[in-house]
């Protein structure tokens, strides 16, 4: 009979089909003798719930890890993760820092809900490891991923690599020879770098890590994109390896540097057309109104930025505007937090300084009109074709103006200490502990909706309520103006949501389309030409594709829209 739990220097760890292919690569890596730290898998053979046989199981292999003593990484392991045809690095759940044994069964059931969340089919296992302290970590292309060719790339950054993977840090990009020699660091020689800051990579480190690709190479039997970490000894590991995906040749990719950046918060999944027209647009366009109030951006740049926008399916941004890497706009959205006079900007600071002072009563005011307006809904199922309609068109005008009043509130007020999350997590809690089923906790305590993306069709799960979460207690102090209106434009989403799923069952009934889920295949104006009788887009099964591959965290696009690394 197969167990439920392995550890991960079992031989049985390296089949994939019973770990995953994250925790299998680990497993195989380790067998090879490769730096790999020690861990167990919760398998694919483990019954959906964790019963009490399997959570003993998992008791003793945590024990064996340090338990208490120390804090562990629980992290998905699909079958269908870090495969060789394509890698779905970031569509699933990882928790870090995990302490303590209920923390841990609450992030083994986090992970495991992720599942449901990705767009591919597979089952998943989940992988628990002792987590490391790192003071140097990164990425380690075992072949330049653009151009194709034969040398390494590393991206480096101080401290933990997830915060590079995660695009929430910036790393230092080395060019390494297959010797382990510093070619060129941020795209200038190793040499002239020398009399100036010192990079993170070595020539020692550098050798390392060549070492390190060429063994993981030999192993998997081609190149790989290695997540490594060093510890504070200065010991090398392997944290994570797959093989190399989307490998290219050099071409020309221009316009904007873009990424997932603030928007992967809001939009975590991928995005279908439909929902790309009820949620996304309007997001552009209260970013544009926001940025032309303060006069801070200049109108060319909005005129020709996507501003934000979808790549396969992802949503993504255009960071230079929004001040996330450097350059022109960079520096125009640091005026917009620091408005200090100057000759050729005191009307913008004037202007900044304005829109400051009115915030407060503005945010008052919209959060009161918008609590109103959604009180006054009738149940959908009541409501005309074309009432549906206008309360569709409705909820677009007004995410559009939470939305530019959202990216005031960011750039002009100092964020609160109590956050709408953190008070979504008591109130799950507490509904939980009552023994009260999500479906009801998410009808009578809509703060909970901001715990999850918008979705046409069946709702995204609520996520696993941490241990500091059940003890009850309460946060003190207020959330802050975009906190307020962030929760009004999730609730609007939600509205936006609900009116074309009613149209999706009403087109069901009638039989113009097959599911509830084809109606997020359709454009808007499609969908107004269904529900007024019109015929459906002939081709509209042959939408129903898979995503495109993770986006880099900054990228631009060539001629023909593929997103190249930047």
């Amino acid at each position: 009979m197969t167990r439920a739990v392995v550890g991960l220097a079992a031989p049985a760890a390296t089949d994939a089909a019973l770990t995953g292919a994250k925790a299998a690569n680990l497993a195989r890596a380790a067998g090879s003798g490769l730096p790999v730290l020690p861990g167990l898998v919760l398998t694919t053979a483990a019954p959906d719930p964790l019963t009490p046989d399997v959570l003993t199981e998992l008791h003793e292999g945590w024990r064996g890890l340090g338990g208490d003593g120390a804090p562990v990484v629980v992290r998905s392991s699909s079958t269908v993760e870090d495969a060789a045809v394509s890698s779905l690095a970031g569509q699933f759940r990882s928790v870090l820092g995990v302490r303590g044994w209920d923390a841990v069964v609450d992030a083994v059931r986090e992970v495991l809900d992720s599942a449901g969340r990705g767009p591919a089919a597979g089952r998943m296992a989940v992988l628990v490891q002792r987590q490391l302290e790192v003071s140097i970590g990164g990425v380690l292309f075992g072949v330049d991923p653009v151009t194709g060719d034969p040398h390494l790339v590393v991206e480096a950054v101080a401290g933990s690599p997830e915060a590079l993977v995660s695009g929430r840090a910036t790393a230092e990009r080395y060019v390494v020879s297959r010797s382990g020699r510093v070619r060129t660091v941020d795209g200038a020689p190793a040499w002239r770098r020398r009399g100036g800051r010192r990079p993170l990579l070595d020539h020692a480190l550098g050798r390392a890590l060549a070492r390190l690709a060429a063994d993981a190479e030999g192993v998997f039997e081609g190149p790989q994109d290695v997540e490594w970490g060093v510890d504070p000894g200065g010991r090398l590991w392997l944290l994570q390896s797959r093989p190399v995906t989307a490998v290219g040749s050099a071409v020309a990719a221009a316009g904007p540097v873009l990424g997932p950046g603030p928007v992967a918060e809001t939009f975590p999944d991928p995005l279908r057309p439909l929902e790309r027209e009820l949620w996304l647009v309007p997001l552009g366009q209260g970013v544009v109104r926001a940025l032309r109030r303060t006069r801070t951006v200049p109108e060319r740049h909005l005129a020709t930025s996507p501003v934000v926008t979808t790549v396969g399916g992802w949503a993504a941004v255009d960071l230079e505007l929004f001040g996330y890497v450097p350059g022109r706009a960079a520096r125009a959205r640091l005026r917009l937090v620091d408005p200090r006079p100057g000759a050729r900007r005191l009307a913008a600071a004037v202007q900044v300084g304005r829109l400051r002072a009115e915030l407060p009563a503005r945010t008052t005011e919209t959060v009161s009109r918008v609590d109103a307006e959604l009180a006054a809904v009738p149940p959908l199922t009541l409501l005309a074709q074309t009432e549906l309609l206008d309360l569709v068109d409705t909820t677009r005008e007004t995410l559009t103006g939470l939305h530019t009043l959202e990216v005031l509130a960011a750039a002009l007020v100092e964020p609160a200490a109590r956050s709408v999350a953190g008070e979504a997590l008591r109130v799950l809690a507490t509904g939980r502990a009552a023994g009260l089923p999500d479906a009801s906790i998410r009808s009578t305590h809509p703060l909970v909706l901001a715990l999850t993306p918008p979705r046409l069709g069946d709702p995204v799960p609520l996520p696993a309520t941490p241990a500091a979460f059940r003890t009850g207690g309460t946060a003190t102090g207020r959330p802050g103006p975009r906190e307020l209106v962030r929760l009004r434009a999730r609730w609007v989403q939600e509205l936006s949501a609900r009116c074309v799923t009613e149209f999706a069952r009403r087109l069901v009934r009638s039989g113009a389309i097959d599911r509830v889920d084809d109606v997020a295949w359709l454009t808007l104006a499609e969908l107004r030409t269904a529900v007024a009788g019109g015929p459906v887009p002939p081709d509209l099964a042959a939408r129903v594709t898979p995503p495109g591959p993770v986006l880099p965290a900054h990228f631009r696009l060539t001629p023909d829209g593929r997103p190249v690394a930047a």
